[in-house]
């Protein structure tokens, strides 16, 4: 009985596995995403929508009119007609930016003074794009099925067992999926959406050397960070080194960029409001 209820959820997630399989654009990593893409960009709208009524828009600025210009041209090279782009500035001092499925990209005026031009802008919002383009949140909701799929067979299996040992085994699991398998994909997203970013900046016009100065820059600002090992996302020093490594791949896409914008315009210099902190504000990605 416990066999056939543990190969059953077994079989499942073999089948999940097997119908999800998907590939990433650009570095073609074999993926699994299970989640519907209209799923996910009706969900993506309908939080968009509603963070940024939260958060407040700026709009009607140079800075919002850059912020639009810049995610434009990326969106023209990203080959995804079917999603309707948009692109807000929010109000607040947070170092942060998002794009939700369906192309909903949205930056805070707090990460402006590290990004300097639109150059800088264009590797965080093409890093953004990136994400949503390899459908990275489909996919880690994915993983979180899988892995919840499993848990519930090993809780069967294990229900014999008595609770001290059940709980042991499950802490165990947990903790296995959580350093093992969960984290890890979350550092290789967003290692990932920085290849592609980076290719999708260049080819946007935007200089590809700007992107691993824009990284060492945002590190002398974050004053360090936590233990990458236990940390969702890489280190910025080897975020740098693995750009540094594809900027020859990108530079050739740069020089056939139908126009070279270089560093493009400053960021004009503007006074960022402190916004309240809030529990379920977006983490960097």
């Amino acid at each position: 009985m416990v066999t056939c209820y543990f190969n059953r959820h077994f079989f499942t997630l073999l089948l999940l596995l097997t119908v999800g399989c998907k590939t990433a654009p650009v570095t073609g990593r074999h993926q699994l995403v299970m989640i519907p893409e209209s799923q996910e960009i009706q969900q993506g709208a309908t939080a968009f929508q509603e963070i940024s009524g939260k958060e407040g828009e700026v709009s009607d600025s140079p800075v919002a009119a850059m912020v639009k210009r810049v995610g434009e041209r990326i969106a023209a090279v990203a080959k995804r007609d079917d999603y309707q782009w948009e692109f807000r500035l929010l109000k607040g001092e947070t170092q942060n930016a998002f794009c939700l499925p369906g192309g909903k990209v949205a930056v805070y005026e707090g990460i402006l003074p590290i990004c300097q031009s639109e150059a800088g802008l264009a590797v965080v919002m093409s890093h953004e794009v990136a994400h949503a383009l390899a459908r990275h949140g489909g996919e880690r909701m994915s993983q979180n099925l899988a892995v919840d799929s499993m848990r519930q067979a090993v809780a069967f299996a294990t229900s014999k067992q008595t609770q001290l040992k059940q709980q042991i085994f499950m802490q165990a699991y947990g903790l296995g999926t959580q350093y093992g398998v969960l984290l890890p994909y979350s550092r290789q997203h967003e290692l990932e959406a920085d290849h592609i970013g980076l290719m999708l900046m260049a080819e946007a016009g935007y200089d590809p050397n700007e992107a691993p100065k824009f990284w060492e820059r945002f590190a002398q600002s974050s004053n360090g960070q936590s233990m990458e090992f236990l940390s969702t996302h890489p280190s910025d020093g080897r975020r740098q080194q693995r750009l540094i490594d594809l900027l020859g791949e990108a530079n050739q896409i740069y020089s056939r960029a139908a126009e070279r914008r270089g560093l493009g315009e400053p960021i004009p210099l503007i006074q960022v409001a402190a916004a309240p902190p809030t529990s379920d504000q977006p983490t960097v990605e």
